[in-house]
């Protein structure tokens, strides 16, 4: 069944707007969903889909449409599109705009220019290749272009793994394990969760694979008290919560009032009661100061690039600058030093981003240990087999979709060196002189 003539016109109104990169992409289709309520589920998936694909292959896609006759953003649109749904289900082409499709879209787009193959700005292209090389950045590259299968987490305190992959077979749903984090299960097709009782009763959360290893690689145990540092949403604090069996206290800090909201009926879900949500001003509020020395895990999930992620959020490498990555530098670090307060001797504390880039990663991370010499790393490669999980790593955990099947995650684990009790008076006194 063809897709009406019409919903070539939306797509294309929707994406002049988000091609302007004033909002994310999923913010803007949202609200012109809303404003467009008569468009069906199937319409909205096709036009969603064709926003989606242009922005994944906006280099490509845009030689081709500048080059040929007619209005480029239309053409933009067809070519997203058709790539998306098929050319068949579209309604109301001219014979000359179908054999352009056609044309386009069978081109073995291995053989182009290296930049308009990556479907990366220039200044992301060029960085990549000096971290990576250039045969690695296109395959890192091809693979950040290619839609993130959907990863659930399964929540220890209600079922397990093989519970929950025989209530969704029943669906009909299939899915698999995770080949790394022990209670992720990857779904290939894109069902709608929202109505199965697995979801509403908190079984099943959606959670990248990557993410759930940052929740383990803080390594939480029963009693023990916690914060994870820039909650969000909350996604790592509910697994972070189910690690610790409900026990002790899990302290959820984040910035933003509005993200912190949309943890409570996750949370309602869950089944978890250990779980204390706060909203700080910044990473030096009296609220963190009163806290200083007593917290036995901390996670820094930090404000980043995003670039890791650009699967799900395509839009992400357009919108982002390199004069950017700068002022995040600088964000972070006051960030992870702000988290470092916080931590106990022998506590640990777990520096993650969700960027594929090292200046808000291995920089961060050893800009860190160079004015913190009362922190020690703790090699990956430890901290993953304390917890059997079978990844090889160096010092730092680097999880890349075309090796890892996961998003761009970073993270590194530092532990705070022991104090002898006359040098933990001394740092005492100094810290009440500062507040």
């Amino acid at each position: 069944m063809r897709l009406p003539p019409a919903i070539l016109a939306n797509a294309e109104e929707v994406l002049r707007e988000i091609l302007r990169f004033a909002a994310p992409a999923d913010t803007t289709l949202s609200r012109y969903f809303k404003d467009h309520p008569r468009l069906g589920g199937r319409e909205r998936g096709a036009i969603a889909e064709s926003v989606y694909n242009v922005l994944r292959n906006k280099n490509f896609y845009t030689d081709f449409s500048e080059a040929g006759g007619g209005a480029t953003m239309r053409r933009l649109t067809l070519l997203g599109m058709a790539d998306a749904v098929g050319l068949d289900s579209l309604g109301g082409l001219s014979e000359d705009e179908v054999a352009w499709v056609q044309r386009i879209l069978e081109i073995d787009r291995k053989l182009m220019h290296k930049s308009s193959r990556s479907n990366m700005p220039k200044w992301l292209f060029e960085k990549l290749v000096e971290q990576y090389g250039e045969e690695e950045t296109l395959a890192l590259a091809d693979s950040l272009n290619t839609p993130a299968p959907l990863d659930l987490r399964v929540n220890t305190l209600k079922a397990n793994r093989d519970e929950v992959i025989a209530k969704l077979a029943e669906a009909p749903i299939r899915a698999t394990p995770t080949p790394f984090a022990p209670q992720g299960l990857r779904v290939l097709q894109k069902p709608q969760l929202q109505n199965l009782p697995l979801f509403k009763d908190g079984h099943i959360e959606v959670q990248d694979e990557g993410s759930q290893l940052l929740s383990a690689l803080v390594a939480a145990k029963r009693g023990e008290m916690v914060v994870d540092f820039c909650a969000g949403a909350g996604g790592k604090t509910l697994s972070l919560g189910a690690i610790m069996r409900n026990t002790g206290r899990l302290y959820a800090f984040d910035v933003s009032e509005k993200r912190l909201t949309k943890l409570k009926p996750r949370l309602a879900r869950s089944g978890l009661s250990n779980v204390h949500p706060v909203v700080i001003a910044h990473e030096r509020d009296a609220k963190i100061k009163r806290l200083a020395g007593k917290i036995d895990r901390v996670l820094v999930d930090a404000p980043c690039s995003g670039l890791g992620t650009l699967r799900r959020n395509p839009d992400v490498k357009w919108r982002q600058k390199p004069e950017a990555i700068a002022e995040l530098q600088v964000k972070q670090a006051a960030i992870l030093d702000g988290a470092a307060r916080l931590v106990k001797g022998g506590g640990r504390l777990v520096y993650a981003t969700c960027s594929v880039l090292e200046d808000e990663n291995d920089f961060i991370a050893k800009q860190f240990l160079d004015t913190h010499p009362d922190f020690e790393l703790v090699p990956m490669s430890k901290a993953l087999a304390e917890q059997k999980i079978d990844l090889e790593m160096g010092d730092y955990l680097k999880l890349l979709p075309h090796k890892h099947q996961t998003d761009g995650f970073f993270a590194a684990v530092f532990e705070r060196k022991q104090m002898a009790k006359k040098v933990k008076e001394d740092v005492d006194a100094v810290e009440a002189v500062d507040e």
